[in-house]
Parts: C-alpha cells; structure tokens; sequence
C-alpha cells in the first residue's frame, strides 16, 4: 500500500513537472507553431529544405551561446543538446511531420543524412511540443527532470531571442512534396 502511494505521489510530480515546460513556452514561440501549422496543413505550404540555420547548425549556436556566457561548456549542457539532436532525428519521421510533408522528407533525406542536417528551427520547435510527452515515458529522477527542463527551457528562450534569424517568415510556393511538382 505504502509503495502504491509512493508511485502516485511520483506520477504527480512527474506531471507537474512536464507541464512545467508547457506553462513556460513563450509565446511568441506557440505563435510560430500556429503560423507553421497554417501554412503546411491550411495553405499546403513547404518549408523550402534544406534549411539554414539546420537543427544542427541551431543547436551547435546555442552551445556557443552558453560558452560565452558562462566562460565554459558545460558537459549537461552539450548531454542535452546531443540529446536533442537524437531525438529529432528519431522524432523527426515518427511524428513531427505533417501528412503533407511526408513526400518531401523522403526526397530529402536518403543513406545515411541525418535530418538534423537538412530542417532547421520550424520542426525542432515541433520536437519542443512533443517533449513532455516523450519525457514522461523515461525513467528520471525528479531532480535530473527539472535540471533538464530548465536547460530546455533556456534553448526555447535562445530559440525566441533569434527568433528572426532561426525562422522563416514565409514558406515554400508549392507544397512539392505534396502535388508532385519537384521533378526527381
């Protein structure tokens, strides 16, 4: 019995905990999500790949970021981005891609290119939705959980600083991956 309310209290806490990252998006952030989400699924818009700055590019940034701010690179800190960039190039196929969009990846990514390499900050952004949901199914120690979505949150906050820099502010013409405009 002890045990079974000892797993309910962790359960709690560990909700409250992912919802931590969720409470904190800033929203400028879940605007770009909605203007994302407009322009594939509404508009059949693409974002025109491969895209530049590209995940890796991003998240390679961010870590210079840190080093300059902090006059180190934390090992946490490049753990999570190399995390990060696990989990998108996991992710990415799995279920950040919009139906529309499906077409277009298979053209874009072939052998061994990681898609890390090829998208940039619209679907890494996609990744920062699905997180919590992913998180929640690793077994973490409550702490290590909110050390990490405080280093995730601090990403999220560097995505929005570059925001204009990081994003595009319009998509591709044709959504190509779609109608089958884009010749092999």
């Amino acid at each position: 019995k002890k045990r079974k309310n000892q797993l309910g209290v962790e359960e709690k806490e560990r909700r409250s905990s992912e919802s931590l990252l969720m409470s904190q998006f800033p929203v400028t952030l879940k605007k770009q999500l909605v203007d994302d989400w407009e322009f594939v699924t509404q508009l059949g818009k693409l974002v025109k790949l491969p895209r530049s700055p590209t995940v890796d590019g991003i998240l390679t940034k961010y870590l210079e970021y840190r080093v300059k701010k902090d006059n180190k690179i934390s090992d946490s800190c490049a753990e999570v981005t190399k995390g990060l960039r696990c989990y998108f190039d996991k992710a990415l196929p799995a279920m950040l891609l919009y139906k529309k969009e499906q077409k277009q990846y298979k053209e874009e990514i072939k052998g061994d290119v990681s898609p890390s390499t090829v998208y940039g900050a619209e679907h890494l952004l996609r990744l920062f939705v699905k997180l919590p949901e992913l998180l929640s199914s690793v077994n973490m120690e409550e702490d290590a959980l909110n050390k990490l979505q405080q280093k995730l949150l601090d990403i999220l906050k560097f995505l929005q600083k570059n925001q204009a820099h990081f994003f595009l502010s319009a998509y591709d013409g044709d959504s190509k991956g779609a109608d089958g405009a884009k010749g092999k």
